[in-house]
């Protein structure tokens, strides 16, 4: 039987090796963090929610009242704006989603579904504004008693296509999006109102303001990161005097909340 030659040196660097181990993992539990904010008008004016013009199929598309563009959807009382995509990005390459890949906490590794969905119950995309995951394909339905049609045309190497829409029917699942700067427009070109935005990210961490304005972003690594602020009228946070200087870099805290604040947003000069 060959000798076993036992090193006490070597069984104290393997616990060490455990120890630390166990440490890092420790470590990065407590890495995660929350952001949160509200993007709020910051004129006295807030722009009026504009009525569609509503030139085809009427009789089903205004069967429970008018139907509104809602390029500015914003609470009164609040001044929130709704319809606003924020995303966290590289605090050095800007808000490039193609090459930002950030650790993602364990909870968020896989998404929740592999699939999303836009609806058109009556004339109108649900959501105006969303954002997805690489990897993750799109569904299109239409409850209507008319036909649709969704048309896209990714920036980069993401679908373009134009399927029509049967009544009562969906498009078959939509795929090869990528991560891009902007988000893309998508389309109904038989109703010309109709219209929404979708963001395409590498990572878990964004979201869309709702009816407050709020925002919430859970589980993120803590760190420094470039907090992106997007409204389909153009970036909200920018830099006048260097157009690349896009968003506000934030540090998200290990097991806390980082709160932004009020994030005001004004109308576009060209608007």
């Amino acid at each position: 039987m060959p000798r076993v030659n036992h090193k006490p040196g070597a069984a104290l660097a393997a616990l060490a090796l455990v120890a630390a181990l166990c440490f890092t993992s420790a470590a990065r539990a407590e890495g995660w963090g929350t952001i949160k904010g509200q993007v709020v008008w910051d004129e006295k004016v807030i722009p009026e929610n504009e009525k569609a013009k509503v030139d085809k199929d009427q009789a089903v598309c205004l069967k429970n009242g008018d139907i509104y563009t809602n390029k500015f959807v914003i609470d009164p009382k609040s001044k929130g704006v709704r319809w606003v995509l924020v995303w966290l990005a590289d605090p050095k390459a800007g808000v490039n989603n193609k090459e930002f890949e950030p650790a993602i906490h364990p909870s968020l590794k896989k998404p929740k579904t592999d699939t999303v969905v836009i609806d058109q119950p009556c004339c109108v995309f649900e959501p105006r504004v969303m954002g997805m995951r690489v990897g993750q394909s799109l569904v299109v339905k239409n409850p209507a008693p008319i036909q649709h049609n969704f048309a896209i045309n990714s920036f980069g190497n993401g679908p373009t296509t134009n399927p029509l829409i049967p009544p009562g029917g969906q498009t078959p699942p939509i795929k090869g999006f990528v991560g891009t700067k902007l988000p893309t427009q998508y389309s109904c070109s038989i109703h010309g109102w109709m219209k929404g935005y979708i963001g395409v990210f590498n990572h878990p961490y964004f979201a869309v303001t709702d009816k407050d304005g709020t925002f919430e972003i859970k589980n993120a690594p803590a760190g420094t990161f470039r907090l992106a602020v997007w409204h389909e009228t153009g970036w909200v946070i920018q830099n006048p005097k260097n157009f690349k200087d896009i968003g506000k870099v934030v540090e998200v805290k290990a097991g806390g909340t980082t709160n932004v604040g009020k994030i005001p947003m004004k109308k576009p000069a060209d608007e």
